[in-house]
């Protein structure tokens, strides 16, 4: 007698790998491509039509904006990040363009009329704004070997070494800091002038995130020729190469756990089940709270990550230019409407919005010193969208919001239009077509919570109570991502490295980056 297996309607009934990995933003992509590499079985589950979390780009009038990632640091040869991506194959499929030498940033206030450059490599940053502050070269000199020696104290920045957070270093206040560097209120405000990069708090960022972020793009400055989304293309396409499976529309909706509450399988919205011996949640972290369940995590540890608050959301505009009339700009625009509001501009008047704002520009493709398209972006609170909380849209699940949120994206856009035509004059008649995205996109396509920019706000009063293991309390689940670790390319990057050594041992983590950095050294 022959037992033939039954035949079963779900096409996919349960599939097991070693890891699975749950949301692809960079975080989930890095880890699954390091553990790829190793030679594991690695599936990743995206819920959205597109991966990469921060790094998805869209497309409107034939043009690409980037949604999140609109420049990147540290990647000349020689520097942590073109190590970190030449450890991955992805560095030398990379478009790039660096950005302008003696002024990638330039900061402005109100209505004067000089740009303040923050300008690549150490000695060309100092040289650029002493132009500006003729007394200040000697703070300036101590400014950038202080950011230095703080990036040399968290882990993994030179990709092997330190290992441990600096209690020390953590506790350092980037207020008191630029404050003790100089007195100069100008210059106070001209080095603080990027903290958009990380919604700056004045009265709390601890100052290894200022440094963190600030000094990688002194090192080197690009910008993704076709878009962030680049990155994670590029990454995909390894994972492929390494024998992984990466799937699109498949929401994780249940976590699935044996009797000794050990995960098991997630079953999916669509209702496939997949299995795996280990598990690394890349989604933020109260939704993968929500999934885990409460009551199999100690309470002191649930309420700590609840009490988090955070990072402001934003509003971004995205202008499409007609053919060459608006100049091309190799740099980014920090603009505040006055020195002050650099401390602290997240906390913005609604009825003088926007104070802030950060403006790009993409060069056009066939006449490259006209602009092709503008972004611009400025701060907002989750609260101006609220009445809409319950809505969601994405290409994944389309739902049409109503008219009225239709027309508070119009008076924005015609609000920060208004502010940028102080700085470019003839932008008005020069624009072909507006889009906008607001706190509510950021949320429906990065699933942050309320839209935030970069995860939970840090403080350098209490540092740790934002640090979270990669380890969590269910034995085979790990945790990396943003809302875990420093935000940004670099922050997720070295969070995933992190996440895997967790996995693989620290051992086996440094034997693969220290090849990479004897490869450097042999170049």
């Amino acid at each position: 007698m022959y037992l033939f297996p039954l035949k079963n309607d779900n096409l996919n009934l349960s599939k097991n790998y070693d890891i699975l990995v749950i949301g692809s933003g960079l975080g989930g992509l890095v880890s699954a491509l390091v553990l790829a590499k190793e030679g594991l079985k690695v599936c990743v589950l995206e819920k959205n039509n597109q991966y990469g979390g921060n790094l998805q780009t869209f497309s409107r009038d034939k043009l690409i904006f980037d949604t999140g990632v609109h420049y990147l640091g540290g990647l000349s040869k020689g520097q942590n990040l073109h190590q970190f991506f030449s450890y991955l194959e992805i560095i030398d499929d990379l478009e790039l363009q660096k950005m302008d030498e003696n002024g990638y940033d330039k900061i402005t206030f109100g209505d004067d009329e000089i740009e303040y450059p923050h300008a690549q490599g150490y000695d060309n940053f100092v040289k650029q704004l002493s132009e500006y502050f003729p007394d200040e070269k000697e703070n300036l000199e101590n400014y950038c070997k202080e950011i230095q020696r703080v990036c040399n104290f968290f882990p993994r920045y030179n990709l092997v070494g330190q290992s441990n957070y600096n209690e020390e270093i953590l506790h350092l206040n980037t207020k008191r800091f630029i404050e003790s560097i100089t007195s100069n209120e100008k210059l106070q405000a001209v080095l603080l002038g990027s903290n958009f990069l990380y919604a700056g708090d004045s009265e709390n960022t601890p100052f290894y995130v200022h440094a963190l972020t600030v000094n990688s793009y002194i090192q080197s400055a690009y910008k993704c020729v076709k878009g962030g989304s680049q990155i994670s293309k590029l990454l995909i396409k390894k994972l492929r190469e390494y024998g992984a499976e990466v799937h699109k529309y498949s929401e994780v909706s249940e976590f699935i756990f044996n009797e000794n509450n050990t995960l098991t399988s997630v079953k999916t919205k669509a209702g496939k089940e997949y299995s795996a011996k280990q598990f690394i949640s890349n989604i933020e972290i109260r939704s993968a709270i929500k999934l885990i369940g409460e009551n199999r995590l100690r309470k002191s540890y649930l309420n700590r990550i609840l009490s988090w608050k955070p990072v402001s959301s934003c509003f971004s505009v995205y202008l499409v230019l007609k053919t060459n009339e608006i100049l091309n700009f190799n740099y980014n625009v920090y603009h505040f409407l006055s020195k002050d509001l650099v401390w602290n501009s997240y906390r913005y008047q609604k009825d003088n919005w926007p104070q802030n704002y950060m403006l790009s520009s993409t060069p056009s493709k066939h006449h490259p010193e006209f602009a092709e398209s503008l972004t611009a972006i400025s701060y907002m609170d989750f609260e101006e969208v609220k009445e809409w909380e319950n809505s969601f849209n994405t290409i994944a699940n389309q739902q049409e919001r109503d008219k009225l949120y239709e027309k508070f994206k119009l008076e924005k856009a015609e609000k920060m239009i208004h502010a940028l035509e102080k700085k470019i004059p003839n932008l008005r008649e020069s624009i072909k077509n507006i889009y906008t995205s607001s706190p509510l996109s950021y949320r429906d396509y990065i699933g942050s919570f309320e839209g935030n920019m970069y995860g939970y706000t840090k403080t350098s009063e209490n540092p740790l109570k934002t640090m979270v293991s990669p380890r969590t309390k269910i034995e085979n689940l790990f945790l990396t991502g943003q809302s875990v670790n420093m935000h940004g390319i670099l922050g997720c990057t070295i969070g995933a490295f992190n996440t895997c050594a967790e996995i693989l041992g620290k051992d086996a983590i440094d034997e693969g980056l220290t090849k990479i950095l004897n490869k450097t050294d042999e170049n």
